[in-house]
């Protein structure tokens, strides 16, 4: 989840739903975005985060949405791009349950552990190069949820 779900949590989604299909998970697992903001609601994803995607061959077509109380029955996770959505998706956390599937993206980049800023900075006010720094941190994060859901599919 990012605020406004137009650039970083529709990346997310994106690669993710890429990764899970070349895993053959596709239809196995639920991939969804959304904003803690409902300002971009309808909307497609921003066209520089499309471009940028498409450009690694990663498909960006959902529309924005804000998130809802029942996205924490819905999902087993509830990711956030950012400390700051971390904290609105805690706030927004119907009970201890729903808490406790909040968690930042980042968390599953092996090479991020230990790091103390596992924020995906908003690309929106910048330029081109935010998208790729973007899709490259995404990327790294969702091959460690794969491998995480991966290993929890095995045990």
């Amino acid at each position: 989840m990012c605020a406004g779900n137009i650039c970083r949590s529709p990346t997310a989604e994106g690669v993710m739903l890429r990764l899970a299909a070349d895993a053959g998970l596709e239809g196995a697992v639920e991939i969804d975005s959304a904003g803690t903001g409902g300002w971009h609601a309808g909307e497609p994803a921003d066209e520089r985060a499309t471009a940028a995607a498409a450009q690694r061959g990663i498909t960006l077509s959902g529309v924005a949405r804000q998130v809802t109380e029942e996205d924490f029955e819905r999902f087993d996770l509830v990711l956030a791009m950012d400390r700051a959505n971390l904290l609105d998706l805690r706030a927004l956390a119907p009970g201890t349950r729903a808490l406790a599937k909040v968690r930042l993206l980042r968390e599953f980049d092996p090479a991020s552990a230990g790091r103390e800023d596992l924020d995906v900075p908003d690309p929106y006010y910048g330029g081109a190069r935010g998208f790729d720094t973007v899709l490259d941190l995404v990327e790294a994060a969702c091959r460690g949820l794969l491998d995480d859901l991966l290993a929890r599919q095995s045990a």
